[in-house]
């Protein structure tokens, strides 16, 4: 117990001394690098060679396919169109209804497919990653998670990749349920074997009377006929620190970011109540939907009730872009070229809060500001 303490304190104050001061009084201005028309776009991630892949879940917008490269400005179907054909009789051969999409250390594409299209029960078999190798285009692994971590109400949701532990590496995965317990899943990569680790623990649940004010309207779950209920979604965001040692996450409904040990959660000796024991919570963020860090041991996060992309740096929050265009924050994702990329979309002005009419005003678009950190490659 005590090492992982020991460790958890040690990443902590590496993550939090080693910064750059003077980067976090400066309001970044948001560049606009491509725009979408058509589907909402949830995640992005850009590869070693600055190439920009994009992802569309199945919520009700037409998709046509739900991965995407974006070639020339336009998105095109990734790795080809028929693989974004989704095939709920064969749901591991398919891509479903795809999240998150995460280049990892070794530059290959990772696939995040929730197999539940609008947020329904996970279709048996079809949650999974699917790597891609980036020099051929192909399909190199694909890693169904087992049943005993996918819960009817499991809605995975972003992950992130530490490539230097055991044979492959392990991924870490988020679990967003809106109506069932929230989580972390460790899966490994070369076994496929997954445990569920501080599943229902508040830290990865909707934090208690939460609810989201945005532009002066209250975002609830507002049916065209019902009655209007509170949104709760649980763990989220994701990132991991730049030593590997800690693990950050927070949830859609909340405010706060929290971390925890990636010794322990990997450790399956460490008791569900010892491991709660070890979470941190690192101080209220705004409420976030993405997470992210980078290689000079900052964090950062979305505050989608303000328009913001807020920095952890030196133990304090700061506002480094604040920008109307900067509506919903979804994904964050660091790149080489010193850029954090990040989707906005709009995602609080869909039907389902708006009592059947849909507020958003096409296109939707990724965005950049500068960060000069780069991303964290544990490999």
């Amino acid at each position: 117990m005590k090492r992982y303490i020991s460790a958890l304190a040690a990443s902590a104050a590496i993550a939090l001394l080693a910064a750059t001061p003077a980067l976090a009084d400066e309001l970044r201005t948001p560049e606009t690098i491509t725009t979408f028309d058509n589907a909402m776009p949830t995640g992005v991630t850009v590869s070693a060679k600055g190439r920009i892949f994009v992802n569309y879940p199945r919520w009700g917008d037409d998709v046509p396919f739900t991965v995407a490269e974006v070639v020339d400005g336009k998105a095109v179907a990734f790795p080809d169109a028929e693989f974004n054909k989704a095939d709920p009789k064969n749901p591991a051969a398919s891509l479903i209804s795809v999240q998150s999409v995460v280049v990892d250390p070794r530059d290959r594409l990772w696939i995040l497919d929730t197999a539940a299209p609008g947020f329904q029960t996970p279709i048996a078999g079809g949650p999974k990653l699917v790597a891609i190798d980036l020099q051929t285009n192909k399909i190199i692994k694909t890693i169904v998670f087992p049943s005993n971590v996918i819960l009817p109400s499991t809605y995975v949701n972003d992950v992130r990749f530490d490539l230097s532990k055991g044979t492959e590496g392990v991924a870490y995965v988020t679990d967003s349920s809106l109506t069932g317990p929230g989580g972390i899943i460790v899966l490994d990569l070369a076994t496929g074997k997954a445990t569920r680790r501080l599943s229902g623990h508040p830290s990865t649940s909707a934090e208690k009377d939460f609810v989201a004010e945005i532009d002066g309207v209250k975002m609830l779950a507002r049916p065209s006929a019902g009655v209007a209920k509170p949104l709760h979604i649980a763990s989220d965001g994701i990132a991991i620190s730049h030593d590997g040692a800690s693990l950050y996450f927070s949830s859609v409904s909340g405010r706060h970011m929290y971390s925890v040990p990636t010794d322990a959660l990997r450790d399956e000796s460490v008791s569900e109540a010892a491991l709660g024991g070890m979470v941190r919570d690192l101080g209220l963020k705004g409420a976030s939907d993405g997470l992210e860090s980078d290689d000079k041991g900052r964090v950062y996060g979305g505050d989608y009730e303000n328009h913001r992309i807020r920095m952890l740096e030196s133990g304090k929050w700061h506002t480094i872009a604040e920008d109307p265009s900067i509506q919903w924050p979804d994904t964050l994702s660091v790149a080489n070229d010193g850029h954090m990329y990040f989707i906005v979309n709009q995602l609080d002005r869909q039907p389902g809060f708006h009592e059947g009419k849909d507020l958003r005003v096409k296109p939707y678009k990724l965005l950049r500001i500068k960060v000069d950190g780069g991303p964290v490659l544990l490999k």
